[in-house]
Formats: C-alpha cells, sequence, structure tokens
C-alpha cells in the first residue's frame, strides 16, 4: 500500500479514536465541573454546530489551495482542541476546547477527497472509500473501550491521549503526506455558507420524503447517544470503564452487520423497502425497550439500536443515490452529511432538558422521531414503488460525528 494511503487511513483511525472516546467518558469528566445534564449535551452539540459550519468551508478551501495544507490543519486544530479540554479548569474553557475541535472535524472529508484524487479509476475509488470506511469502524470500536481503559488513570488522561495522536499523525502528514490535488479551483468566492445544502433538500421534493427520513433517524441516534452514559449512570451505575465497554460491544455488533451480514443476510433477504421498514422498527421499540430499568431490556435495546442504525444509515444513503438525479450524486450525498451535521447539532440541545425533566424522556422522544421516519418511509414508497422494490445497493454512507 503506498505510503500516503496509509497516512490517510491513519489520520481517520485517530480523527475517530478521538470523537468516540468521548462518548463514554465525557459527561462524567464534565460533571466534576458540576455541569449539569444540559449542560453536557450542549457541549456534545458545540462540537457539531462548529463542524456543520466549518466542513464546507474547509472542502472547499482544500479545492482552491490543496488537500495537504488544509488536512494539516485541521489536523492540528484538533490537536489544540483536545489540549485545551484536558487542561480547562472551568465549563468556558471546555466549550472552547470542543469549539476547537469541531472547527477540524472536516479533516474527514478531506481525506476522502484525497483518496478520490489518487483514484485512477471508479473501481480504485470505491476500494479506497472502503478503506475509510473499513479505518473508521475500527476506529469507533477501539475508541469507546480507550477512553474506558484510560479513564482509570483519571477522567482528563483520554482526552491528553486523544491530543497527542492527533498532534503525532500531523508530524507524520507534514513528513509524508504529498500534495493530491492536481487542477485547484480558481473560480469564484470560498463557499462559507453552510445552509446551502440545506435549503436544496428543502427544495427536493422528489427526495423529501428521504430527507425527512434521515434527520429523524439522525435525531433519533444523536438523541440517545448524547444522555447515555449518563442514564445508564443513574439506572445501572456503570463508571467511564463499563459505559466505553458497552460502547464497544455495540461496535463490535456495527462491525458484524457491516462486514458480513449486511451483504450475506440483510440483502439477500430484503428489498430496500422492506429493510428500511424493518430497522425503524428495530429503532422504534428499541428506544421503547430502553426506558425498562433492567439488564435484559439494556442489553435488547442495544442490539436492536446497534443494528438498526449501522443497516439503516446504508439503505438510506442508497436509496438516495438511487433516487438522485444522475448528474447531481456527489452533491446529494454531500446534502445528507450537511443534514446528519445540523441534526446532531439540534439533537444534544433537546435530549439533555429532557433528561433533566426524566431520564427516559430522551429516549420516547427519540421513538417520536423514529415513528416521523416510518411515516416518511411510507410516503416515499408510495411516490416510488419501482424504485424501493429494486435491491438494495451498498453505497458507503456519511459518518456519525459526536
Amino acid at each position: 500500500m503506498r505510503k500516503e494511503k496509509l497516512v490517510i487511513l491513519l489520520t481517520v483511525f485517530v480523527t475517530v479514536i478521538g470523537f468516540s472516546i468521548v462518548i463514554p467518558v465525557l459527561p462524567f469528566y464534565v460533571t466534576e465541573f458540576g455541569a449539569s445534564p444540559a449542560t453536557i449535551t450542549f457541549m456534545f452539540a458545540s462540537f457539531s454546530l462548529v463542524s456543520f459550519l466549518s466542513s464546507p468551508f474547509l472542502g472547499d478551501l482544500s479545492d482552491r489551495i490543496g488537500r495537504r495544507p488544509v488536512l494539516i490543519g485541521a489536523i492540528v486544530t484538533t490537536a489544540v482542541g483536545w489540549v485545551v479540554f484536558a487542561g480547562a479548569n472551568s465549563v468556558p474553557l471546555l466549550f472552547l476546547g470542543r469549539m476547537i475541535d469541531g472547527a477540524g472535524a472536516g479533516s474527514l472529508s478531506i481525506t476522502q477527497s484525497y483518496l478520490v484524487d489518487l483514484s485512477k479509476d471508479e473501481k480504485e475509488r470505491a476500494h479506497n472509500l472502503g478503506l475509510v470506511g473499513a479505518a473508521f469502524g475500527v476506529g469507533f470500536m477501539v475508541g469507546p473501550m480507550l477512553g474506558g481503559v484510560l479513564s482509570t488513570v483519571s477522567h482528563s488522561f483520554p482526552f491528553w491521549f486523544a491530543g497527542g495522536l492527533a498532534a503525532l499523525n500531523g508530524v507524520f502528514a507534514y513528513f509524508f503526506l504529498p500534495e493530491s490535488l492536481k487542477q485547484f479551483r480558481t473560480d469564484g468566492r470560498v463557499n462559507v455558507n453552510p445552509a446551502r445544502p440545506l435549503l436544496r433538500a428543502i427544495r427536493d421534493t422528489n427526495l423529501r420524503p428521504l430527507y425527512i427520513s434521515w434527520v429523524m433517524f439522525s435525531l433519533a441516534f444523536v438523541t440517545s447517544q448524547s444522555v447515555f452514559a449518563l442514564y445508564v449512570s443513574r439506572l445501572f451505575s456503570l463508571g467511564s470503564f463499563e459505559t466505553g465497554l458497552a460502547f464497544t460491544s455495540m461496535g463490535l455488533i456495527v462491525a458484524l452487520n457491516q462486514a458480513f451480514l449486511l451483504k450475506h443476510f440483510w440483502m439477500r433477504r430484503f428489498t430496500e423497502r422492506g429493510l428500511e421498514m424493518l430497522m425503524l422498527w428495530f429503532l422504534f421499540f428499541a428506544m421503547i425497550i430502553f426506558t425498562i430499568p433492567a439488564w435484559w431490556a439494556f442489553a435488547m435495546a442495544a442490539v436492536l439500536i446497534a443494528t438498526g442504525q449501522s443497516v439503516l444509515r446504508v439503505v438510506l444513503t442508497s436509496q438516495v443515490a438511487g433516487a438522485a438525479d444522475p448528474t447531481m450524486k456527489g452533491q446529494t450525498l454531500g446534502i445528507l452529511a450537511s443534514l446528519m451535521s445540523a441534526s446532531m447539532a439540534v439533537g444534544p440541545m433537546v435530549s439533555g432538558p429532557l433528561f433533566e425533566v426524566h431520564e427516559t424522556l430522551p429516549y420516547y422522544t427519540a421513538a417520536g422521531y423514529i415513528a416521523v421516519a416510518l411515516i416518511a418511509a411510507r410516503w416515499f414508497a408510495k411516490a416510488h414503488p419501482s424504485l424501493r422494490a429494486a435491491p438494495a445497493n451498498i453505497i458507503e454512507p456519511p459518518p456519525l460525528e459526536t
């Protein structure tokens, strides 16, 4: 494998480890500063909001001045964000650290662009993007477990570790990553308006039901995820280490589905229509079951959530790509990424206050989001009966960010 690919895959792996380390540990770390559940979930939202605002700018900038300088800058920004967060002595500094990290979160999309630049044909491009998906999946499994283990030293130590990894990654990129872009854009000004993809989604009446399903799914996922550690701590007295193991176990189920079951089981037995509806029902019942304060309910809901979200992301992405104008597929998939980023910013701002009223309310709300997605799925099925009856097609979905 070329050294450029190795550095890019290392960048993806380190980035994903960084934001997946956050999931089991951040609530326990921030609680030491006297922060409320609402404040903790707002901190999740601050990262996603800045990421939403910065990602289009970084992507456009990389088309104009090159992938290498923008990617290195994003990696360094991430390292600085982690250092500020880990060394914070107040809640405002914690927010600042997360926001700085969010400003560099566009590195994931730039790594994909870099590998596309290296690709000689469609087959190699698909292979390269598949490598990104594999690195993402492995990182998302390792990150929560690593966060749980490192938190036994202190709740801040995982974040120092993430900052050190990012800094090391920046050094590797500086010395071993050449420029990949051959043709630089010179037309117009750099795009700094992240709302454009959202406006395009609103105006696209053909794909609107799918976009609604995607947004509702994203809202449900981040709503349940952002209070997960707080919820299991309150109901089952799980600490950061045990929470990290729980997330890692769910990551293994996700990996099993995406690496094997998706192709060899789900797609052989279901149409896209049936598979989407089944996974939405999985998620709906999972959110309801999760509110039952019993270990059997926790285990069942965790399996359903991990299976539902891993399969549904691929199916929805495939349907959007299949229904889109052939000349607009890349732009349409970019809209999905923007919609997800916006959902990741909004969802935690709702889940935190709901958790303060009652710990089960975020999960009932997530079930409500999925119910809306089920209605939208039925709507799209009636509008596109022939398309929805087609076999599922694997398309690499936008990654979920935290």
